[in-house]
């Protein structure tokens, strides 16, 4: 038995060690399956009023694989660091050099019929397929990952392209009671003129499953939204959304204005209003390039699903206001460094001061 086991494995190691075999790794990686990996560390200074000044260490790391396989249908996978958390994969340094843990980041496939251009249907565990201006995060955090079916679709006329997204994605799975569902739908235009680019769209998002029933992921924190004695969600969470991002050409060049406005339409749900707004100067692409955002954003206390919203800003959740500042800088090809900083208020009503500033560098293969 030890034998049969070893002898595999000794012709494994001889094949993926010897050099032509080194050249058919590479050959089936550049025709079926790709791979990608990326590296984040970062330093955190934390400052929330009341509260002791405090410092950390964080890592970010991912690893994924795409594969075509065959011409309608893709799959990937990804894998990165991070607890459990639907909204952070950072690890930070404590606990006497541990060892991190890593999990499941993504695992969809991908329908996208050659015989059907602009269609794709993504299922699993996905990327978000709704559209942020300017990568915002005023509904979901970067790294939220929906698990379920998303349909999207795409035509271009002209200097016109029009988009739609669609979701139907399994929040919570309950055994005694209904399962917690997101049907999401979004459409906008992409135009494109000699003046610059201009993004518009709407979206309209619709928790099933909510009021009265247990908070999303922790059943103990509400993230900031309103919830009763019990801890349940004591509103509904119907989010409308519209969304605008200009790219003027010209003087203006690599410049971008954007807003983001989300209302929580439920019939009863109180304070349900949130929105973003603010632009972009430059691009980070080439060494030595760099490029500055700066955005204000305001969110009431029921507008938006607390747990799923930017995980930074205010340290997590809704009911807050405040500024963002991103300073960024190609460092060398594939290596960009940063600076973030978030002035916020924690709490409409009463708020704390809360500032949080991260030094970054980012490693992209």
């Amino acid at each position: 038995m030890q034998k049969t086991r070893i002898l595999p494995l000794s012709l494994i190691c001889t094949f993926l060690f010897s050099g032509g075999a080194s050249t058919s790794f590479a050959q089936i990686a550049n025709d079926t399956i790709k791979f990608g990996a990326d590296l984040r560390v970062r330093h955190e200074l934390i400052d929330a009023e009341g509260k002791e000044q405090r410092n950390r260490q964080r890592v970010r790391a991912r690893f994924n694989m795409t594969s075509k396989v065959n011409d309608d249908f893709n799959i990937g996978m990804q894998i990165a660091t991070g607890t459990d958390n639907p909204v952070s994969t950072n690890q930070t340094f404590d606990n006497g050099f541990s060892t991190k843990d890593a999990k499941i980041d993504l695992a969809y496939f991908e329908w996208a019929p050659v015989k059907y251009s602009g269609v794709s249907v993504t299922g699993g565990k996905v990327k978000n397929p709704f559209y942020s201006p300017a990568k915002t995060q005023l509904m979901w955090d970067s790294d939220l990952r929906p698990e379920g079916l998303a349909f999207q679709y795409s035509k271009s006329r002209g200097s016109m392209e029009m988009f739609v997204n669609t979701s139907y994605f399994w929040v919570e799975e309950r055994s005694e009671q209904g399962d917690a569902v997101l049907l999401g739908g979004q459409a906008g235009i992409d135009y494109t003129s000699p003046a610059g680019g201009l993004i518009i769209g709407a979206g309209y998002f619709d928790y099933q499953n909510t009021k009265n029933y247990p908070t999303f992921y922790k059943a103990t924190d509400s993230a900031g939204n309103s919830a009763d004695s019990t801890g349940n969600y004591l509103y509904d969470y119907d989010d409308l959304e519209i969304f605008a991002e200009i790219s003027p050409a010209g003087v203006f060049n690599k410049c971008t204005v954007f807003l983001d406005y989300v209302s929580n339409i439920a019939a009863d749900a109180e304070d349900n209003i949130s929105w973003l707004a603010g632009f972009t100067v430059g691009k980070v692409k080439d060494p030595g390039s760099m490029d500055m955002r700066y955005s204000y954003r305001y969110v009431e206390k029921d507008a938006v699903i607390g747990a799923f919203t930017d995980s930074d800003f205010m340290g997590g959740g809704s009911n807050g206001q405040g500024h963002r500042i991103d300073l960024s800088y190609q460092v060398a090809a594939k290596t960009k460094a940063g600076l973030v900083m978030f002035l916020n208020r924690n709490g409409i009503d009463n708020g704390k001061d809360y500032t949080r500033i991260h030094f970054v560098i980012n490693f992209k293969l």
